[in-house]
């Protein structure tokens, strides 16, 4: 091979497997791992029929407890984890075929915040089950906080990548070489503000996805009453000003938590993987139009949309709890 520059594949090509969290930390889940639990293994069935499935369980009861519910569909791998972010705290993986290698950047628990026993190990731990050579980089970084069109072009976010939590001796362009030099990016889309109360400091895979090369998608406000209606618009003013081609579906406008809270729902937290895009949804309404629309955007894969309630509530959704392999 002449070019062993790292090359980062958009979600869309082929999979070799996906990884998916099971929840252990019942202090993470507001005293309950029943609904995440129940949200999860929902995901995995229907996920499965396309793609291999790996389920890191993180203890013995992780263990046994992915086994009992989705064992029948699923590897069950046990590997250090502190809970289910893959998206977060996995390997981002570069290349295809020999070329592949697991990039694993610092985790420092999203700035800080939620520091997990066995989340600093699980890209290694994931890399050596793949049997995929790892590359360590001193820069933090979140799979969560980027979104690639495989041809170069990143989407991101000033509110996490440039945050005083993550990486405070780095400025914007010593922040883009280092993602270049590991990830082979070329062309960087900065975004603002992501959602409210998203415990991720803006996470751009909950604001914004690439669906095709140069062609993003992001919400709409739902309803007078959604809670990030600036937000939303300013976010497709700045692709549309960055030259992409660009498509809006309805985000799941104002949902909140048990004490009356927004909580940062997203339509654009999907996973993609072979032949299919699994949506999250909070209500029936917007959802029912967004799931349409994301039919018609991703032609030849099958969009499914499924309850993500019960895993919003430990703070993400389907795209933060899987990490692809390439094929």
């Amino acid at each position: 091979m002449s070019d062993m520059k790292p090359h980062l594949l958009p979600e869309w090509a082929p999979h070799a497997a996906l990884w998916v969290g099971w929840p252990r930390l019942v202090e993470e889940w507001g005293g309950s791992l029943d609904g995440p639990r129940q949200d999860i293994a929902r995901f995995i069935r229907a996920a499965a029929e396309f793609v291999p499935i790996r389920v890191a369980a993180g203890s013995d009861e992780a263990e046994a407890t992915a086994r009992a519910a989705v064992g029948d569909c699923a590897e069950i791998c046990r590997i250090p984890t502190g809970d289910i972010w893959m998206r977060d705290t996995g390997p981002i993986i570069t290349g295809t075929g020999e070329t592949r290698r697991a990039q694993a950047f610092r985790f420092n628990g999203w700035g800080g915040k939620y520091l997990m026993p066995g989340d600093t190990e699980t890209a290694a731990a994931i890399a050596d089950h793949e049997g995929i050579e790892l590359s360590q980089h001193e820069m933090v970084l979140e799979g969560g906080g980027i979104d690639a069109d495989g041809m170069g072009r990143l989407l991101t976010t000033g509110q996490c990548l440039l945050n005083p939590n993550r990486n405070p001796d780095m400025d914007q362009a010593a922040i883009e070489a280092s993602i270049a030099g590991a990830l082979g990016v070329t062309e960087f889309t900065w975004l603002g503000d992501g959602l409210l109360n998203d415990h991720t400091d803006g996470h751009v895979d909950n604001i914004a996805r690439f669906i095709a090369p140069g062609h993003a998608i992001c919400q709409h406000p739902s309803g007078a009453d959604d809670p990030n209606a600036e937000t939303l618009q300013e976010i497709e003013t700045s692709l549309r000003r960055a030259g992409l081609e660009v498509t809006t579906i309805p985000s799941p406008g104002l949902v909140k938590d048990e004490d009356g809270n927004p909580i940062p729902a997203s339509h654009m937290n999907f996973t993609i993987t072979n032949g299919v895009v699994i949506v999250p949804v909070y209500e029936d309404r917007y959802s029912l139009v967004a799931l349409a629309e994301l039919s018609a955007l991703f032609e030849g894969r099958k969009v499914i949309g499924l309850p993500a309630r019960h895993i919003l509530n430990g703070g993400g959704s389907f795209h933060c709890m899987t990490r692809e392999i390439p094929a």
